[in-house]
């Protein structure tokens, strides 16, 4: 615990120091000259090199690096890789259990039918994660918080042969996953033996809206009804993959709530989507912080903007930054030149949603624009607007948004990991054994660290 306490500390020490880059917006780069705020060796030095070396900033591994950077910016990176939690996985993993029937010729598809490879990735790697958490913490059952059409409760109930409830408050995605689960059962009658669907365990799909406010009574009843048990002597671990913004953490109070819940896995996503004591002052409980040591002290809190950060995909843009691949991205120049045209125009409607426009390469300012604010208030502005000196500056300076949204997403690691260490702490006071590790393709899968928690 003091190790990760340790890196709490000084990593909101790091975070304190750099707040001002943190909670920039790249939308008002130029209405609030965020240019300017960077030190002056900083501009000349970004200024002075191939957007392709941008991505240098971006190996939060230990890499060699080619270019002699500014000192504080050197710094700052040696200083991000011994306090981060480690984005990259190992292979092989150490924890491997592959399920053979993902293999099968016909079964296979009916897995994991219309799953996009992100998804896909994601599902296999979780599934192997918890049937090994059920060999090492025998439990009767795995609750999956946010289960969806169950494709993950589908590879743990016929793949692992382990009992699930999956907890999701949509009916129509459960009552897909009760179709897509017969289904699989026929196939598996034509082309498996009895031998071989013997272990079979068909999920149990329960339609419930898992709340901040639901209390482990309410829970259980829920579960025990859902399953047909008749007492409480039973002992269940609780699973989520992706689970978005307070979810996460309103599973780690459920997970210590209920004397029968053994382990906990989780992946959490949508840091930005969680409240915090900043945000919400009225409200009992937040996302963040949860554990005694942040919620004693001061100066702990993490903007909206900096928790946003921390959800980009930093890898990502790193390869195309590396490959030279960054022409489209200046649809953040473009965004920011249509945000100062639209604040001068309307002061009031500063941060307005627009559309989401996908750069294409010859996108001219006029053909963004109108095809962002189509359907919005703005639709209506006179095109002649957008032709003055003062926008034709603004994207002349596209390469300056790269070089400062790289040094925010530089720092998206450091948000992260406070995030991810503050959990681990709040377990840990509750004397959980708990570890933190990357097991997704972050390429594939930015959210990629899994929370894994045992009680004792």
């Amino acid at each position: 615990m003091l190790v990760v306490r340790e890196k709490l500390e000084r990593g909101l020490e790091l975070l304190k120091k750099y707040e001002w880059l943190l909670d920039a917006y790249v939308l008002d780069f130029f209405i609030d000259d965020h240019w300017s705020k960077l030190p002056g060796n900083w501009q000349k030095h970004l200024e002075s090199i191939p957007l392709e070396n941008l991505g240098e900033l971006l190996q939060n591994e230990n890499h060699n690096t080619q270019l002699a950077w500014p000192l504080e910016l050197k710094n700052l990176q040696e200083e991000l890789r011994k306090l981060c939690v480690s984005r990259v996985t190992k292979h092989p993993p150490d924890n491997s259990h592959p399920c053979s029937l993902l293999d099968h010729p016909k079964l296979k598809y009916v897995f994991l039918k219309r799953v996009k490879p992100k998804k896909h990735h994601e599902i296999i790697r979780m599934a192997e994660i918890c049937a090994l958490s059920q060999q090492k913490t025998p439990v009767d059952f795995i609750v999956d918080f946010g289960a969806g059409v169950g494709h993950l409760a589908r590879v743990l109930g016929y793949g692992y042969g382990l009992r699930v409830c999956c907890y999701e408050m949509q009916p129509d995605l459960n009552q897909q996953a009760r179709e897509i689960d017969l289904k699989l059962e026929s196939m598996a009658a034509k082309h498996l033996s009895q031998d071989e669907t013997r272990h079979f365990q068909r999920p149990v799909h329960l339609t419930h809206r898992l709340e901040s406010s639901t209390t482990p009574e309410q829970f259980l009843s829920s579960i025990r009804q859902a399953l047909q048990l008749t007492d409480d002597n039973f002992q269940f671990g609780v699973i989520g993959l992706h689970p978005c913004g307070n979810l996460g953490p309103t599973l780690m109070r459920m997970f210590l709530g209920c004397p029968q819940a053994k382990f906990l896995n989780f992946v959490g996503c949508c840091y930005q989507k969680m409240t915090t004591q900043a945000t919400h002052p009225r409200e009992q409980v937040h996302g963040y912080p949860l554990s005694s040591v942040l919620k004693d002290k001061n100066g702990c809190q993490l903007s909206y903007e900096a928790r946003e950060i921390s959800c980009h995909a930093m890898e990502v843009y790193h390869d195309r930054l590396r490959m030279g691949d960054y022409q489209h991205l200046r649809i953040h120049s473009l965004r920011a030149a249509a945000e100062r045209i639209i604040v001068h125009q309307f002061p009031e409607l500063r941060h307005c949603a627009l559309r989401n426009v996908k750069y294409s390469p010859g996108m001219t300012f006029h053909q963004y624009f109108q095809k962002a604010v189509q359907g919005t208030r703005f639709e209506g502005l006179d095109s002649r607007i957008l032709s003055n000196r003062q926008t034709e500056t603004d994207l002349a300076n596209w390469q300056r948004i790269v070089s400062f949204y790289t040094l925010r997403l530089m720092m998206a690691p450091l948000v992260e990991s406070i995030i991810l260490y503050d959990r681990c702490l709040f377990l840990m006071e509750n004397d959980c054994q708990v570890q933190i590790e990357a097991i997704f393709d972050p390429r594939l899968s930015p959210r990629n660290h899994i929370t894994r928690a045992v009680k004792p």
